[in-house]
């Protein structure tokens, strides 16, 4: 436990490699991802409903692809 807390306690903050952008620059970034990312699922909504007359007949298309 003394060699930890020693490690700890000698450990400069120069010795750290610096980051290349402020923390939030990266935490914007995730949300941006995370938005871009939401708005393609949500563009995928009622997808299997805009096609009634296909899942009427039991999920196959007239010409008989199964697709």
């Amino acid at each position: 436990m003394n060699l930890l807390v020693t490690v700890l306690t000698e450990t400069d903050a120069h010795e750290l490699a610096p980051l290349i952008m402020p923390p939030l620059a990266f935490a914007g970034i995730a949300v941006a991802v995370f938005a871009a990312l939401g708005f393609v699922t949500w563009s995928y909504r009622d997808v299997a409903n805009r096609h009634s007359n296909k899942s009427a007949k039991g999920g196959h298309d007239a010409h008989g692809a199964g697709h």
